[in-house]
C-alpha cells in the first residue's frame, strides 16, 4: 500500500513538473503584435500594412516549430490610444515582438512602452527619424525622412526646374512637419537661396477647407508645391488648389500612395508626383516575386500598395531574427533584428544601420490615368 502511494505521489509530482516548468506551461504559439490604426484618420494606411502582415503570416505561419499568432490591436489613429494599445500588447498579450505603426506619431507614442517592456518593434513605413532615435527596441524596414525629403527636393530642383516652392504642412502630424523641414533644408541648399521657400502654410488633421492657405500660395506664384501629409487632406488640398486655378505641380511623400488619395482627389490629382517605397513594375528580389504572386492570386490580380509590401517585410524580418536567436527571449530577438543585413524582402534588400533604420532606395511615382505609376528609382547615395 505504501509503495502504491509513493508511486502515485511521484507521478503527481512529475505531471506537475511538466505543466509548471518555470512557472507556466510551454506555449504552443508565438505571439507577434500588430500595432496599427484600423479606425480613424489613418485607417486606410494601417489596413494596407495589416494586409501585408496577414499575407506573410499565411505564407510563413510557423517559427521554431510553433504556430505564429497575430495579435492585432487598433491604435485608432490617436496618440493616447496608441500608448494604450502598445501597453495591451506588452503587458496583457505578452507578445515577443511588434509590427507597426503606419504614422510616425503613433509609433512614437508606443515606443516608450515597448522599450520599457523590452519588446522589439519593427515599423513598416514610419519614416520620422525620432521613431528609432534613442530607442534600442525600435527598428524599421523603410527609409527615413531626411533621405525622402532630399529625394523630393532634388526632383523639384532637377526635374521640375523649380526655383520657388511653397510648403503646405499638416502641423499636427510629426511626419508631415519633419518631412517638410528636410525638404526645405535640401531645397535651400540646392538653390543656394534662403528665400526659395516662398511660403509655409499650416493645417490640422481633419481640416476640410484650405481656401485661406491656397489663396496665399496662389499670390506667391510658386514653381511647385510640396504638401506632405495624410492622404485625405492632401487630396483635398490638390483638388481645391485646381479649383482656385493653381496650376503649379504638386509633390508629396509616401502617405499619398493610398487608394483613398485618388478616390478623394479624382482627376485633380492626375500628374502629382511623390516618393514611396516599392514599385510592382520592378520587383527586386525573389521574395518580391513570391509576394506579388501570392497577393495577386488572393486579390483577383490587383497590385499591392508599397506599405503592404513593407508590412510583409516587417513580419519576415522578425521571423528571421527569431530563427537566428533560436529563442523567444525578447532581448535576444532584439539583438538579432539589429544584425539584419542584406535580408531579401519583398520591397528590396534590408540592411539596418546603427540607428536601426533601413538603408534602401526610394521610388518615385505619379498618378496617371487614375493609377499610381512608376517613374524612377533613387538610390541612397543621393545624399
Amino acid at each position: 500500500m505504501k509503495k502504491s502511494i509513493q508511486i502515485s505521489v511521484i507521478l503527481v509530482i512529475a505531471a506537475t513538473m511538466l505543466f509548471v516548468g518555470c512557472g507556466k506551461p510551454a506555449s504552443k504559439t508565438v505571439k507577434i503584435g500588430v500595432f496599427e490604426p484600423i479606425t480613424g484618420a489613418n485607417a486606410a494606411g494601417g489596413s494596407l500594412e495589416v494586409d501585408g502582415v496577414k499575407l506573410a503570416n499565411e505564407m510563413y505561419p510557423e517559427v521554431l516549430g510553433k504556430k505564429v499568432e497575430l495579435v492585432i490591436v487598433d491604435n485608432k489613429s490617436d496618440k493616447t490610444e496608441a500608448a494604450n494599445a502598445a501597453a495591451r500588447l506588452a503587458q496583457k498579450e505578452k507578445v515577443v515582438a511588434v509590427i507597426g505603426s503606419w504614422g510616425s506619431s503613433l509609433s512614437m507614442a508606443g515606443g516608450p512602452v515597448f522599450a520599457d517592456s523590452k519588446i522589439p518593434a519593427v515599423g513598416a513605413s514610419c519614416t520620422n527619424p525620432l521613431v528609432t532615435k534613442g530607442n534600442d527596441f525600435y527598428f524599421r524596414v523603410c527609409f527615413i525622412d531626411p533621405f525622402q525629403g532630399t529625394v523630393m527636393a532634388n526632383y523639384a530642383f532637377s526635374n521640375v526646374k523649380a526655383k520657388k516652392v511653397a510648403i503646405v504642412q499638416e502641423v499636427s502630424n510629426d511626419y508631415s512637419v519633419g518631412l517638410a523641414k528636410f525638404f526645405t533644408d535640401a531645397f535651400v541648399k540646392l538653390t543656394n537661396d534662403p528665400k526659395s521657400i516662398v511660403s509655409v502654410s499650416n493645417y490640422n488633421t481633419g481640416d476640410q477647407d484650405f481656401t485661406a492657405q491656397l489663396t496665399n500660395i496662389k499670390a506667391q506664384k510658386p514653381d511647385a508645391i510640396f504638401a506632405p501629409g495624410n492622404y485625405t487632406e492632401s487630396a483635398l488640398i490638390v483638388k481645391q488648389a485646381r479649383q482656385l486655378g493653381i496650376k503649379a505641380p504638386f509633390l508629396g511623400g509616401d502617405t499619398w500612395e493610398t487608394p483613398d488619395f485618388i478616390d478623394v482627389g479624382k482627376e485633380a490629382v492626375e500628374g502629382v508626383v511623390f516618393s514611396t517605397f516599392f514599385a510592382t513594375e520592378v520587383p527586386i528580389t525573389d521574395t518580391s516575386k513570391d509576394f506579388l504572386k501570392a497577393y495577386r492570386d488572393k486579390n483577383a490580380g490587383k497590385d499591392p500598395a508599397a506599405v503592404t509590401a513593407l508590412g510583409f517585410d516587417a513580419y519576415l524580418v522578425i521571423l528571421d531574427a527569431i530563427k537566428r536567436a533560436n529563442s523567444l527571449d525578447t532581448v535576444k530577438i532584439k539583438e538579432e533584428i539589429a544584425k539584419t543585413t542584406k535580408f531579401p524582402g519583398a520591397a528590396g534588400f534590408i540592411t539596418l544601420d546603427q540607428d536601426h533604420n533601413a538603408v534602401k532606395s526610394a521610388v518615385i511615382k505619379t498618378v496617371k490615368g487614375g493609377k499610381f505609376t512608376y517613374l524612377t528609382t533613387i538610390e541612397p547615395n543621393v545624399q
